[in-house]
């Protein structure tokens, strides 16, 4: 059995922040290496096992100088980023820091930017993680902002400034928890993705995604179809009726023991769409779907960021996606066009155009509109794209485009006799415009498919496609 053994003198009650009992509840028991001798740099850097994957960490030191980062601390990072870089191995990072420390000066600061720099170096080539356990102020913000995936613990805190220095600069009134907790990143800024329960359940969900990343495994046709059910009868009998798309991302996807592989991401920020890891078939895989129980489903500048940066961390990392869409269109408004859904939006088209990976779309409902071409459409490269028997592919729903096309002759029929008119002409709109048989005509839809045989339809699609590599950077959109 190889562990670290620390060089400080061991207390005789452990502390809750010590990094060694953070990096052992991490690792795999028996598995872990130190890669520098134990110091008072505010960091502890070892390599291990989790879920018997090999992988770096480094975890911040928050008994010596609250877990500043130093000089020393900073290599000791940097040194952890590039073993894991030659070593192709994932990299997490377990952060309770006030920030650069103060004594060193613009020193510290410099070596704070090495470790941004390494981050960026690694960003693509390597997954990272990080896991904020207690304070990430300061500098120490930037770090778990500049990684892949972000988890927070109950008593984590992420902020620049904090609220003495807003409060004299500003003169707001806040607490730490309200200006940078878990909650607050959960639902307002979208910066963690992840918020756990409690520390050891960070933990938990940081060896989770390690496996999804490294241990993707291959599709398994066998298991794909084994797990079929007819997805459709879990949608609400009206059409106009808004439902929840989790519990059907749950059924698409493999449970193991009763339990569901899905693992959402930033599932309390932009909630009308859905974002996250999971399984099919045996094989990890990313999904976005609409979620038509928030504001409908509609894409609006929020979650089309939050969409496109999901797609180009699947990219990245070679994830195959699964896209179901259930879509009005974009949010209309001025707060929209004000907050940048033109920019943000264009992020998404971007990101989809751009991705090598499989990638296949579900129409389950309906999509309208310019939601159309950017939630994966044949002319963004979608490797497939299906729909469900009786869904709609528009540029708006028939009954709005007949009040568009049609307004002076429905505002010129009489009140008892316009209702009825625009019944007809909804109806011959449809005929004509074709919705999903005419999708299916031209190319833009594949096939109408048995929603009984999704799961395996899906799952052979996305194992028939080419692998292509992608080689870009995993930018925090």
């Amino acid at each position: 059995m190889t562990v670290i053994a620390p060089a400080l003198p061991q207390r005789t009650t452990p502390d809750p922040r010590d990094p060694l009992g953070r990096l052992e509840r991490l690792f795999d028991h028996g598995t872990i290496l130190a890669l520098h001798p134990r110091d008072k740099s505010g960091v502890l850097a070892a390599i291990g096992e989790v879920d018997g994957v090999r992988t770096v960490a480094y975890c911040s030191d928050a008994t010596i100088m609250g877990g500043a980062m130093g000089v020393a601390g900073c290599k000791h990072i940097v040194d952890a980023i590039d073993t894991a870089i030659d070593s192709r191995t994932p990299v997490i990072g377990l952060w309770h820091s006030g920030g650069a420390r103060l004594a060193e000066g613009v020193e510290a600061l410099h070596a704070v930017g090495q470790v941004f720099e390494a981050m960026v170096r690694a960003s693509g080539l390597v997954p990272q993680l990080s896991v904020v356990l207690g304070f990430a102020a300061g500098g120490a913000a930037y770090g778990p902002a500049l990684t892949d995936l972000v988890i927070m613990a109950p008593e984590g805190r992420v902020f620049v400034t904090g609220p003495d220095v807003v409060r004299s600069v500003t003169g707001e009134d806040v607490d730490m928890a309200t200006l940078g907790g878990p909650q607050t990143h959960g639902k307002k800024s979208g910066v963690t993705h992840i918020v756990a329960h409690d520390e050891a359940d960070a933990i938990h969900r940081a060896r989770r995604l390690v496996s999804m990343f490294v241990e993707q495994g291959e599709f398994d046709p066998v298991a794909a179809e084994h797990g079929d059910v007819d997805l459709q009868a879990m949608l609400p009998d009206s059409p106009r009726r808004a439902y929840d798309v989790r519990p059907i991302v749950h059924e698409l996807l493999d449970n193991v023991d009763g339990e569901s592989t899905f693992e959402e991401l930033q599932g309390l920020y932009a909630r009308s769409i859905v974002t996250g890891l999971g399984r099919l078939g045996g094989r990890t895989v990313g999904v976005l779907a609409n979620n038509p129980i928030r504001l409908g489903g509609c894409l609006h500048s929020e979650s089309a960021e939050k969409a496109a940066r999901f797609v180009r961390l699947c990219d990245a990392f070679g994830i195959p996606l699964v896209v179901l869409t259930d879509v009005p269109g974009y949010l209309p408004g001025v707060g929209q066009e004000w907050d940048g859904v033109v920019r943000r939006g264009a992020k998404l088209l971007h990101a989809f155009a751009e991705a090598r990976v499989p990638r296949v779309t579900l129409v389950t409902r309906k999509i309208y509109g310019g939601a159309y071409i950017a939630m994966n459409s044949r002319a963004l490269g979608a490797t497939a794209v299906y729909a469900w028997p009786n869904s709609e592919v528009a540029v708006m729903g028939a009954k709005a485009a007949v009040g568009i096309l049609h307004k002076k002759a429905l505002a010129a029929a009489p009140d008892d006799e316009r209702e009825a008119l625009h019944a007809q002409l909804t109806a011959e709109h449809e005929r004509i415009a074709g919705g999903v048989d005419r999708a299916v005509e031209i190319g833009v839809v594949d096939q109408v498919i048995d929603p009984a045989k999704t799961r395996s339809i899906i799952a052979a699609a996305l194992s028939a496609a080419p692998v292509r590599a992608s080689h870009h950077k995993n930018i925090p959109l």
